[in-house]
């Protein structure tokens, strides 16, 4: 089974690779969802990892409808990440009345080959999401990352295990958010998927000395001394996980597991 780690910073990245996740999606700006990271990010990154980088492409937060600007911003960052050694790129992109804007998903995936191509939670907010897997099939893309449009990939679980179903193996659908170490083995449990897409991380405290009191950045005082970064710890618990699920499996059933 293949854990996605996704990561907020080159350093989480590293982070991930020492924990022994498969792959990574390198984003930056976590606080809505997830956008494009920039090109020192991701040359840092790829100078280091050993392991597959996926990069997002994602111009702003918010809904997935974007202006021929954002479009073509969309286009240069693919080719940026292209340029810079990214094995594959993550995005997706809506019409107005939610679906897949075909067009505009085509031309892409065109420019982003030969790299990989996940179409991200952009799916989870379609009309129809069969429809939307059909789209997706019909236009190459190789995954799509999904909670099952849900809350989260527990509670859309019943989903995910129906459009693995439609799929056929012809895409990959990857279970993501609330993917945990908790709710892991239901999830696989449920929807029987062999991708997993993890945002597994720990609170790091600010080096800082010095605290200026009563002046802040965005955030409260108190916030802006600490940052989030992933856990390789945590990520290492679920690939151990993984890996005893996948042994086991061989034995018993899925649904045999605690």
């Amino acid at each position: 089974m293949i854990l996605e780690a996704c990561v907020n910073s080159a350093l989480s990245a590293l982070e991930a690779q020492k924990g022994g996740a498969d792959r990574v999606e390198l984003c930056e700006n976590m606080a809505d969802g997830g956008c494009t990271p920039s090109a020192g990010a991701i040359r840092s990154a790829r100078k280091h990892l050993t392991i597959p980088m996926f990069v997002m492409i994602r111009p702003r937060g918010s809904d997935f409808l974007y202006s021929d600007d954002e479009f073509l911003i969309m286009q240069n960052d693919i080719l940026t990440a292209k340029e810079l050694g990214a094995d594959g790129v993550v995005f997706g992109i809506l019409t107005p009345d939610g679906r897949m804007d075909l067009h505009r998903m085509e031309q892409l995936v065109k420019l982003a080959r030969p790299m990989g191509i996940t179409c991200h939670r952009a799916f989870d907010m379609t009309r129809d999401p069969f429809e939307a897997t059909n789209n997706l099939i019909e236009l190459g893309i190789d995954r799509v990352l999904t909670s099952g449009q849900a809350e989260n990939a527990l509670k859309g679980a019943s989903l995910i295990h129906r459009l693995i179903a439609q799929s056929k193996g012809r895409i990959i659908i990857m279970p993501g958010r609330g993917v945990k170490e908790d709710t892991l083995i239901p999830i696989i449990r449920e929807t029987g998927a062999e991708e997993y897409h993890m945002y597994l991380t720990q609170t790091v405290r600010s080096g800082m000395k010095f605290i200026r009191e009563g002046l802040s950045m965005g955030h409260s005082n108190l916030l802006e001394y600490t940052y989030i970064q992933v856990d390789s710890q945590r990520v290492r618990n679920a690939r151990e996980l993984l890996d005893q699920i996948k042994i086991k499996s061989h034995d018993e059933p899925i649904e045999n597991f605690p």
